[in-house]
Order: structure tokens, then sequence, then C-alpha cells
């Protein structure tokens, strides 16, 4: 036999729920980055130094319980405390990040007051001085390099130092953007901007000269800007200006802001010529955007987006 129903509760012994005061509300944590790798600075081991610059020293390491290769950047200076905690704000921003052609960042490590940052390792280093006169080749190069920043800035991320030694390929001939986010950090943080990001040589005329464009800077166009200069580099196998681009800050001021942009040669094909016009546009507000230059002519046609660059050893 069915035991009797229970009695329904009685109303009047029915406590009202607390009233939530939303002004003491703390948010609870996100959750880890499925993309942070657990490990001790101890399991580190630097294999060899690839490169440095003012900012910081970038080592190969590799994780000995994993037998796995990374890049290690440990970035100069004492910082303060308010520093770091904005680099560590943005590296869990910048470690979300994935995308075929940009450089995945890992983590970040505080060890003993220094910073450094775990990253992809790019077996083939950087395209910084490399001459690549083929067009084909160019025009690949130019389509994995605005995929990945048409996937940044989707997600409101601005590089702010495109240039050759930040492009970084590996053995497969992918080729991905590296050193943002923490450059950015670095340049809104430390007394001399110039020597913590590097030289103004691929920077637009407006960002150098705050005079341009009302005053008004626009980061996404000047990355299309520092993309324009890259490929005509590469193009032509020299830096595209009058002035060398380790010339003085003045010289390079008056070449970049007081000159007009610099033109592909007439005997490149005419889509590569107008590919670089609209990217080298003085006024920022009629540069192409990242999405308008994956349909431009000369990157459009490149079998469907599939064809990689050459290795690595292709390149003169």
């Amino acid at each position: 036999m069915r035991p009797a129903a229970r009695q329904r509760r009685r109303s009047d012994l029915t406590l009202p729920m607390p009233q939530r005061d939303t002004s003491l509300a703390v948010p609870l944590p996100l959750p880890p980055s499925s993309s942070t790798l657990q490990l001790q600075h101890s399991e580190l081991e630097r294999v060899s130094r690839i490169g440095s610059g003012a900012g910081g020293t970038v080592y190969k390491v590799l994780h000995r319980p994993s037998a796995k290769i990374y890049a290690l950047k440990v970035i100069y200076g004492n910082h303060e405390d308010a520093v770091r905690n904005q680099m560590r704000r943005e590296i869990q921003i910048l470690r979300d990040v994935d995308n075929p052609n940009v450089v995945r960042c890992h983590n970040l490590i505080d060890h003993n007051g220094e910073i450094q940052v775990l990253l992809e390792y790019m077996d083939r280093g950087s395209l910084e001085n490399r001459h690549i006169p083929n067009e084909t080749s160019l025009s690949d190069l130019a389509r994995q390099i605005l995929c990945g920043l048409y996937y940044l800035h989707r997600r409101k991320i601005v590089h702010r130092d495109i240039k050759p030694s930040n492009l970084l390929i590996n053995s497969r001939g992918v080729v991905k953007i590296a050193d943002f986010g923490v450059s950015r950090i670095l340049a809104q943080t430390m007394d001399n901007c110039n020597s913590s990001v590097g030289t103004i040589a691929y920077m637009s005329p407006e960002r150098i000269n705050t005079d341009l464009n009302h005053g008004r800077y626009d980061g996404y166009a000047g990355d299309i800007w520092s993309l324009g200069v890259s490929i005509l580099e590469f193009y032509l196998g020299k830096f595209p200006f009058s002035v060398g681009r380790q010339g003085d800050w003045a010289s390079l001021m008056c070449a970049i802001c007081m000159s007009q942009p610099p033109e592909a040669p007439p005997t490149a094909s005419r889509e590569f010529r107008d590919f670089i016009a609209c990217c080298l546009q003085r006024d920022p507000a009629k540069r192409w955007t990242a999405a308008q230059l994956l349909r431009h002519p000369f990157i459009a046609p490149v079998s469907n987006h599939s064809q990689l660059l050459p290795p690595h050893s292709s390149f003169t």
C-alpha cells in the first residue's frame, strides 16, 4: 500500500528570500583557459638564444617533462606592480587567441621579479631582411598576415608593431604574427616607448605626427600601413623610403610624414601596385581594412586560400 501523501507545507511558515545587495557582489573568477600550461619554471631548460632587442631577449626552451619546444620572451626592466598586473590582464586575453596565423601565447611567468612570456616556437625564425620578389609567394605571405590581422581586429586587438621582425615562419611555410599585446603594454608604461617597442620606421604618419588627421589615431588603420611598408620591403629587398630604417628619428619622420607614400615599381603587376596603394594611403580613412584587402585581386586568386609559402630556404 502506498504511504499517505504528505500534507502541503504551511504558507505561514515560509521564510522570505533574502534581498541581495548588488553593490556588494563579488564576481566569480573565470575558469582557466584550456591553452594554459601548468608548468614550473624549473622544468624549462634554455637551449639557445633566438634574438634580443631593447625590449627583451627571446630563448628557445625545452619543457623537460613533455619534451616540447617553446619560445620564452624575457622582458627587460624593473616593472612596478601596476605594470605587472596590467601585463597579467593582457596575457589573460592573449592566451585565448587561437588563429593559425597568430603566434600562440601560452602563459606569463613571474620568476624572481623577472617577467617571462611563454610562446609558440617558430622554427624558421622571422622574415626580417628577406627579399621575396616572386609575387605569387608574396601574395600568399600577405594573405596569411591579413588573416591574422583580420582575426585580431575583429576581437578589438590592435598590434601596433607590424614589421618583418615580428612576422615568423615555420618549416611548413606557415607565417604568423608575433609580439602583439605585450608591445602595446610596454609602449604605454615605459618612459622611452620608441626604444622599448622598436623603430618608428613602420609607423603610420598620423601616429608619428599627431598634428595629422586632427590628432586622431586609428590603430587598425595603423596596422594596415605597417603591413604595406613590410610587404613592399619584401618585394624590393630594401626599406622602401629614401632613408634607412635605422636612420635617426628626424630623418625618418620627414620621410614618412612629409613625402608621398612609397609605391611599387612600374615593373610590378597592376594588382600588386594597387594593393600597396590601398595600404599606404596618407589618409587613414582611405586605407582598406584587413577584410577588404583579403578580397583584393592581388590576394583573392590564391588557390582558395590554401596555398602555403615555399620553404624558408627558397627565399633569397
